[in-house]
């Protein structure tokens, strides 16, 4: 009985690489734009759901319950069949239109229906959860900071901007770089709206010339070294426990 045979030059050269270069940046521009659309939604949500007005907490509540209980390939199949065309016939005509100057580095379209369902779809399901990771840590911040600061002439929003925020990052730091790696690996669902990131292009490898094995064991270790990298950049950037910022400086051990 023979053993398991491995054609990784099939993988690794000629067209399939080329695709899986293409795959790799395709997933490193995704993951860039849904993290930073992300990142303004959770400010967003975050701070109307800490607001002290009800009216102003219970759209903020609604939109997390819709998005965080609902399946993401769901929402992006939405947005890119149902979203993309509700808008004007005239903004669908110009997003299907060429546009060079729109085409990242390594021939990657910025406005194709494809990328903006996926970078969309990606940015809202991640910023809610990301919102509520942080409100989870602003929870955990002790009343006595705000009082404390409030007493020595803080308003609300300097209190909040350089007392608690701070502090609520660094409590909930690592469940959040947790949602910025799932937004990398989630992208790979993006295949399912023609998405040209690593998932896809393993895929088209595996068509081609029949390599599974090796195609998809080349996308494994590629999510794995984009996510290792991810992890490391954001743990580095990211605020300490212990450190809190004063007057718009950062103090601490």
């Amino acid at each position: 009985m023979g053993g398991l045979s491995f054609d990784w030059v099939g993988v690794l050269s000629g067209d399939p690489l080329k695709w899986l270069e293409l795959g790799v940046l395709t997933t490193l521009y995704v993951t860039l734009a849904g993290s930073l659309l992300a990142t303004l939604i959770a400010v967003l949500l975050l701070g109307l759901r800490i607001s002290q007005e009800r009216i102003v907490q219970w759209p903020a509540v609604a939109v997390i319950e819709i998005f965080r209980n609902t399946p993401l390939l769901v929402q992006i199949l939405f947005w890119y069949f149902a979203g993309f065309g509700l808008l004007p016939a005239g903004w669908r005509a110009w997003i299907n239109d060429d546009h060079s100057w729109a085409m990242l580095p390594g021939g990657v379209g910025l406005l194709t229906p494809e990328f903006l369902a996926a970078t969309w779809g990606l940015g809202i399901f991640s910023g809610v959860f990301i919102a509520e990771e942080i409100r989870a840590g602003l929870m955990a911040v002790s009343p006595g900071q705000r009082e404390a600061a409030l007493s020595q002439g803080f308003g609300h929003w300097r209190c909040l901007a350089y007392i608690l925020l701070p502090q609520a990052l660094a409590n909930s730091w690592q469940p959040v770089i947790g949602q910025y790696l799932n937004l990398m690996k989630l992208s790979s669902l993006a295949t399912a709206i023609g998405l040209a990131e690593i998932t896809y292009q393993v895929r088209q490898i595996e068509s081609y010339n029949s390599h599974a094995l090796e195609a998809f064991a080349v996308g494994t270790l590629l999510y794995l070294a984009i996510g290792t990298a991810m992890g490391q950049v954001l743990l580095r950037c990211g605020p300490r426990r212990g450190t809190m910022v004063r007057g718009g400086k950062r103090h601490g051990p």
